[in-house]
């Protein structure tokens, strides 16, 4: 019974392996040659409150910074909801530094930057009236 044991110990091992000798998916790898591939975290903080609300924040060698803090807005309601809001910024291929401030909460997620754009604002129709 232990040789038993023992040998489908060792085929779980075998697949498990070779499962996790797969390519993975997804993103590639940074190139080495990249400045990317060689940045480090310069600067790292997370503070978790008793409530439950925090803040983080991070900078990298590769001028990539990040902020956001977070709470637990009206607790124990109904209307209950997870706010969290903040900032990211990076240097884009083409030099630029580009900044990011978002806010989620129960209202959704909005994010706000120079680049991004915008649509148009909505005007009424003219000549309409409801009574």
């Amino acid at each position: 019974m232990q040789t038993l044991t023992y040998a489908a110990a060792t085929i779980a091992l075998c697949c498990l392996s070779a499962v996790t000798a797969q390519p993975q998916r997804g993103l590639p790898p940074p190139r080495s040659s990249s400045f990317d591939a060689n940045a480090v975290i310069l600067k790292q903080n997370f503070d978790l409150n008793p409530d439950g609300s925090y803040q983080y924040n991070y900078e990298t060698s590769n001028g990539i910074r990040a902020d956001e803090a977070g709470y637990l807005k009206n607790p124990g309601t109904q209307v209950e909801a997870q706010v969290m809001q903040g900032s990211y910024s990076y240097t884009g291929p083409d030099g630029v530094i580009y900044t990011i401030t978002y806010i989620a909460d129960e209202n959704g997620y909005r994010a706000e930057g120079a680049h991004i754009p915008t649509p148009p604002p909505v005007r009424a129709p003219a000549g309409r009236f409801f009574k």
